[in-house]
């Protein structure tokens, strides 16, 4: 990485809410970050996809035209906030190519780019941060790159996903439906006109591929990430896990054991004394769990422009040192590529509730289907409805592979008459290797 004398140049891609504040804070803050940086700071440009004019900015900072921004030559850092992957990849690449350090908040682009930008970064010389791309406002990525680096991560569990969290908490207040507690959250800002990356698990599974990647220094493809979404949790589910004392949340999981790393992300019940089920509204929560350092949790706020925009300005100042400071270590690699073991593979206790006939002997056909394939339960409630009976069980731990078999066998039963719904458990007795 060069090392520079002058004034450092920033170039913005986007200005939506993460760069509005971005952007101000680079022609209102000048002072504070020079003394922090070491060396004044200045907005060289903004490109944005139309030309208008933006509150507090000199109109000769803005173009169109954002190949020619960030392939000038004179760029420190990029800051890119446009989102996708194209044509954020191309722009990004160019700019490190140049000479420019990156900073993005951009978790699609790093989940499905970010080990080829790290090696061009590397080449290069130069910096490349994306600590926004996950949890927002909460500082994880970095404790994973650099103050955890010593140690020997086992487990990295959490809430990545604002806005579900938000949809679940309101369900579970208010006993509403998906859609109701999705409603509101459009209406408060939590939640896109189209919420379906969110809802899906899909951008939830895009974080857990970026801390993967940083928790266990390995190239995890984006995917090889498991992931299953929200839009089927009713209130009835919501009052089931009520009854066994948890909270359904959509819960990323990534781990390592000797047969290699897995990640996935899916709803999963969380017992009401773990501290993920404390994490309520929009936050988000990791919880890092590692050989030396024991259990440690981030929690904050892990949605909207303020939040995020705090993080991307940490990375700026972060890069903007490295440029004061001179050369230094290269951007690390990902050293190792480790198997990734498939989810049929993962072990976990399940909730499974049916409604089927009531009448003798249904129960102990359920039971068998389970003992066939080598499942135990743990325990069973049933609930009369008239000629109908609500079954729910509680397994030991068991494979996904083991579950999905039984939950096809019990499909076919004679005496099964409902919809069968499974879903995991947080179990704090390790639901991840078999």
């Amino acid at each position: 990485m060069k090392r520079t004398t002058g004034t450092l140049r920033v170039a913005l891609l986007g200005h939506g809410t993460v760069g509005a504040e971005t952007a101000r804070a680079l022609t209102e803050r000048t002072a504070e970050l020079a003394a922090r940086i070491g060396a004044p700071v200045e907005l060289a440009g903004i490109a944005l996809r139309r030309p208008r004019q933006l509150p507090g900015i000199d109109s000769a900072l803005i173009t169109t035209d954002a190949e020619a921004l960030v392939s000038r030559g004179d760029i420190d850092v990029v800051v890119e906030l446009i989102g996708g992957v194209e044509p954020a990849r191309s722009l990004v690449a160019t700019a490190m190519e140049c000479g420019a350090s990156v900073v993005t908040a951009n978790k699609a682009l790093i989940a499905s780019e970010g080990v080829d930008l790290h090696r061009i970064a590397r080449k290069q010389g130069v910096g490349l941060a994306y600590e926004a791309a996950v949890a927002g406002a909460v500082p994880v990525l970095r404790p994973l790159r650099q103050s955890l680096a010593g140690d020997r991560l086992r487990r990295v569990t959490g809430i990545v996903n604002g806005t579900t969290n938000f949809i679940l908490d309101r369900m579970a207040g208010s006993g509403g439906t998906f859609q109701g507690a999705l409603h509101e959250a459009q209406r408060l800002g939590y939640a896109e006109a189209d919420p379906t990356a969110d809802v899906s698990g899909a951008d939830a599974a895009a974080k857990m591929a970026i801390v993967a990647r940083l928790a266990f220094d390995t190239e995890l493809p984006y995917d090889e990430v498991h992931f299953e979404g929200i839009t089927h949790i009713g209130p009835g589910d919501i009052a089931h896990a009520e009854a066994n004392g948890c909270v359904i949340k959509l819960v990323g999981i990534c781990d390592r054991t000797p047969d290699g790393v897995n990640a996935r992300v899916h709803p999963m019940l969380v017992p009401r004394d773990h501290p993920l089920a404390g994490v309520r509204g929009a936050n988000n929560g990791i919880l890092v769990e590692a050989e030396a350092a024991g259990e440690l949790m981030f929690h904050g706020a892990g949605a909207g422009g303020l939040a995020t925009s705090s993080a991307v300005l940490g990375d700026l100042v972060e890069l903007c040192r490295d440029r004061v400071a001179g050369p230094g270590p290269a951007p690390a690699e990902f050293s190792q590529v480790l198997p990734v073991r498939p989810v049929a593979q993962v072990a976990a206790r399940y909730h499974v509730s049916m409604f089927v006939t009531d009448e003798p002997g249904v129960l102990s056909q359920v039971s068998a289907v389970f003992a066939e394939h080598g499942i135990s339960l743990e325990t069973v409630r049933q609930e009369g409805l008239g000629a109908e009976a609500q079954l729910a069980l509680i397994t030991h731990r068991a494979t996904d592979a083991a579950v999905t078999e039984v939950l096809a066998r019990l499909r076919k039963l004679p005496s099964t008459r409902g919809v069968i719904r499974s879903i995991r458990l947080l179990d704090t007795r390790k639901e991840s290797a078999s």
